[in-house]
């Protein structure tokens, strides 16, 4: 049967998902009766929660007669790790673009990988159903974008499609016909994506995607590109450099058909397949028979950007409400996700029984955290630190990222102040229809640490932002952290509402009566830019006079609601986020207010 293998590719909410369901729907993948969720791709839960793809996954559609497998990649350039080793296994992409917010940050990050291996793009422009959509000017917008990412001629000369994944049509104009349903776009990938490049030789592939499963065990996802496999049959597997790391059997192979998997006795070249029955088979290694010696080239990564401690979780708490505790469990619940997660770096941490992380931004290290506490894990987490790097005469270059805010013209003043304190460069300013503006900065990874939040509370929640690895620049200099100091509980206990009351005009709280509270766990927030240390378990005196009855009913003002996100955030380089799968709670790194005092004065002395 012929093959096509393209990846769909966009920015994050631009319908990547939702266009790969209607495709296996019109394609026949599922029967007429067949009860499938909606965004079936993300199967994941997190996935589900929060409406993006983290993971990529494959399937395959059959059309007049031609097996396409396609690849659905994730927008969010925190999992850009993914994007770039997928990319590698596809000869086309469909660049899905939004018709009314035109390329985007995320967009340029895909479309720049793919255009650079020359890969020949479809552009689609999706949602023209909405109010607000500018097809003909997001046409050009894409032109644009394509030019300054160096496209060649031929690649500039890209085939367009309109429509609207969410109603499942498209067509070669904006307003329609819209009864052609997918298959104009079916035809145009039949047409304009080339029959998959074949390699001369005995069998090689490169390991693309790895997963764990409870029956096959290691199974690794990736494009054979020569020769053809079975299974039982004897493979070798080797690194990037060409060293042997293990040899052994095929066990089974899995084909993608619609969105099931199932063996096959025979893959060819070309074809996008799963293999299981090897132990060390890891992404970007080469799998191939004993009598091959070069492995195939695999596309580098992007460095890691963001670096955080993750630590056994040492309060008086621990154990209460996780099973999985240890040091041990949680060190080979890092290395197993690293493995799998080439944009992930775990490294044991000099003179203590903690790992540093390093990834690529904060919601891809949220996202393993958040993971992990489902699992049952308890964890100490630091705040998130940007990783420097040196040039050649040793100056210190930090990660500078391009931030696109989209905001209304009333809140750009703001926008462009707060941006300026971060020490961001303001790249250029322009409407973005709707009395809106696109705000496009470059701006230093250390200063965008927990911005969002305070981004959505000066704009009334009207502004979006996205951003975007840009490069590494000289080190800027000082950045101002928080300016508010936090309350510190001095007792361990249960909090008691009257006791919280009567510190209110001390700042809001982060906590509520009743909750377990132990010494050194932050509280509160302070009105004042020191900290300060607060007994939240002092019950009223009780006398004759005074009955416990009366005035009981105090009413409290609502606590600050820390997410997991807000947590890492918000904390200061001597503080830490306690994750359980329970609770998310702010603590002092040391417990004990004379170590902290200790600590205070060994660091003045050193300044």
């Amino acid at each position: 049967m012929k093959l096509r293998n393209i990846a769909i590719i966009a920015h994050v909410d631009h319908g990547k998902t939702t266009l790969v369901d209607q495709l296996l729907r019109q394609s026949g993948a599922f029967r007429d009766n067949q009860r499938v969720a909606e965004r079936v791709m993300d199967s994941n839960d997190l996935e589900k929660e929060r409406g993006i793809t983290i993971l990529a996954k494959a399937t395959s559609i059959v059309w007049k007669g031609v097996r396409i497998n396609i690849v659905d990649t994730p927008g969010h350039a925190d999992f850009g790790g993914e994007v770039e080793r997928i990319l590698s296994m596809v000869d086309g992409a469909i660049v899905l673009v939004d018709a009314a917010e035109g390329p985007m940050p995320q967009t340029k990050f895909v479309v720049g990988k793919a255009l650079k291996i020359g890969l020949k793009p479809i552009v689609c422009i999706n949602k023209v159903d909405k109010q607000d959509s500018r097809p003909s000017e997001v046409i050009n917008e894409v032109f644009d974008l394509f030019a300054a990412l160096d496209a060649t001629d031929e690649q500039l000369d890209f085939p367009i499609i309109y429509g609207s994944a969410k109603q499942g049509w498209m067509a070669d104009a904006p307003e329609g016909p819209q009864d052609g349903a997918m298959a104009p776009l079916f035809d145009l990938v039949l047409k304009h994506v080339p029959e998959p490049r074949i390699e001369e030789g005995a069998f090689r592939m490169l390991g693309t995607l790895l997963e764990a499963n409870p029956y096959l065990g290691r199974i690794v996802t990736g494009r054979v590109f020569a020769g053809s496999i079975k299974p039982n049959q004897s493979v070798k597997v080797l690194d990037r450099l060409g060293n042997i790391v293990e040899t052994g059997r095929v066990s089974k192979i899995l084909a993608f058909r619609g969105i099931e998997r199932t063996p096959v006795e025979e893959a060819e070249a070309g074809d996008i397949i799963a293999i299981a029955g090897l132990t060390k088979f890891n992404v970007a290694d080469t799998l191939c028979v004993p009598e091959v010696v070069e492995p195939l080239q695999a596309q580098p990564i992007d460095p890691p950007t963001l670096s955080m401690t993750f630590m056994v979780n040492d309060s008086p708490l621990a154990g209460t409400e996780g099973d999985k505790v240890t040091s041990r469990v949680i060190r080979d619940r890092l290395f197993k996700e690293a493995e799998g997660n080439v944009a992930l770096k775990v490294e044991s941490a000099p003179n203590s029984d903690a790992y540093i992380v390093s990834g690529r931004g904060e919601l891809q290290l949220a996202i393993l955290i958040e993971q992990m506490r489902r699992e049952g894990f308890e964890l100490g987490v630091s705040r998130p630190k940007v990783v420097f790097q040196k040039d050649e005469n040793g100056a210190i270059l930090e990660p500078i990222e391009e931030v696109v805010v989209d905001v209304d013209e009333e809140y750009s003043g703001v926008v462009v102040q707060k941006m300026s304190e971060r020490k961001a460069e303001m790249i250029e300013m322009r409407p973005s229809g709707g009395a809106r503006l696109r705000l496009v900065f470059h701006a230093p990874t250390r200063g965008l640490i927990g911005y969002q939040g305070e981004l959505l509370t000066d704009t009334r929640g009207t502004a979006i932002m996205n951003r975007l690895f840009h490069s590494y620049s000289e080190y800027k200099g000082e950045i101002a952290g928080r300016r508010n100091g936090v309350l510190i509980s001095n007792e361990s206990g249960e909090a008691v509402s009257y006791a919280m009351w009567k510190l209110e005009d001390r700042g809001p709280m982060m906590i509520e009566p009743g909750w377990k509270v132990y010494r050194g766990m932050i509280v509160g927030e302070h009105t004042r830019d020191n900290d300060l240390e607060i007994n939240v378990l002092k019950g009223k005196q009780l006398t004759n006079v005074r009955a416990a009855g009366k005035d009981e009913a105090v009413r409290l003002t609502p606590p600050i609601r820390m997410t997991l996100e807000k947590a890492l955030a918000y904390i200061e380089d001597d503080e830490l986020v306690e994750v359980t799968p329970k609770s998310i709670r702010l603590r002092k790194a040391l417990l004990d207010p004379n170590d902290r005092k200790r600590a205070g004065r060994s660091k003045e002395a050193v300044a």
